[in-house]
């Protein structure tokens, strides 16, 4: 037999080879994991042990729970957006109530976390990159609870999160978008019975607060209120931190999450695979943007 004729084969072999170096990584299961509290724990960002004695700030998938340690004007501008979100930015007689109202959800939100994962638990987790602010490592989870339950949605169920952030195939076989829609599900019937924050909702004022949160959002993406990029600004997107995505032309937080939930990308064209970005903005992006081989 001519062996030509495998040459077909042999390239597919090899081009499946390669594109492996930059798959999707699988779970890895942590069992008998705890708990270690932290005086800057939030509800979806926490400080767990493993039982070998290893510690990691895991990032929960799919779950938002609301800043009460705001820092900067980022946690700024991150709280204002979530109070728009569940509907409480115009609740109390000033501005300042508000804030403080959904700080104290937060706050919940992350006592009842340490609660939850007071008895040992299984970390599920692919070790990806879940820098926010791009100085404190962090990484991206699944949390199994002793009783069998997801920790993100048990939050989104009881009203402490949104359904919101990166999403990935969950440890229970479920692809992301079912994974995604899942969730969405739980914060629907959270927001049917009044649990959490949502109890605290002004459902009347809330379409307002969305449509002037998507309007700045849209500003965003037209590139208002950004500094101007240097041109040797540069960054890999398949490691960069969401806050530094967020520095990009037209990128808001929604694009940052698909960007990170993306990942990994061979090349910059890949981008265009991402909801959202068309031509027109990956040439927008392309100046700032380097695909950096760390497969040796």
């Amino acid at each position: 037999m001519n062996p030509s004729c495998f040459a077909p084969f042999y390239l597919l072999v090899v081009l499946l080879l390669v594109a492996s170096g930059f798959a999707q990584r699988p779970l890895t299961k942590l069992e008998n994991c705890i708990f270690v509290p932290t005086p800057w724990a939030d509800g979806d960002s926490f400080l767990i042990k493993t039982a070998d004695g290893a510690e990691h700030t895991i990032r929960l998938y799919g779950a938002d729970c609301v800043e009460w340690h705001v820092n900067d004007e980022t946690d700024a501008r991150r709280l204002r957006e979530q109070r728009r979100y569940f509907g409480i930015s115009e609740m109390g007689e000033t501005a300042a109530d508000s804030i403080e109202l959904a700080k104290g959800f937060g706050q919940t939100a992350a006592v009842r976390t340490a609660q939850l994962m007071s008895n040992r638990f299984t970390l599920y987790t692919a070790f990806a990159d879940a820098r926010g602010d791009g100085k404190h490592p962090r990484i991206y989870g699944f949390i199994r609870l002793d009783d069998g339950r997801d920790l993100a949605g048990v939050l989104v169920e009881e009203g402490l999160a949104r359904a919101f952030g990166v999403y990935r195939a969950s440890p229970g076989g479920e692809s992301k978008d079912e994974y995604q829609d899942a969730m969405r599900d739980l914060e629907l019937q959270a927001a049917k019975r009044g649990n959490g924050i949502w109890r605290a909702t002004n459902w009347e004022a809330l379409p307002v607060e969305r449509r002037q949160q998507r309007q700045e959002d849209a500003d965003l993406r037209k590139g208002l209120g950004k500094p101007e990029l240097s041109e040797d600004f540069m960054l890999d997107p398949n490691t960069a931190a969401r806050d530094d995505l967020l520095k990009l032309p037209g990128v808001g937080e929604i694009m940052a999450n698909r960007i990170i939930e993306a990942r990994p990308f061979t090349k910059i064209d890949d981008l265009l695979d991402v909801p959202g970005i068309g031509p027109s903005t990956l040439e927008k992006l392309r100046p700032h943007l380097k695909i950096i081989d760390r497969r040796n």
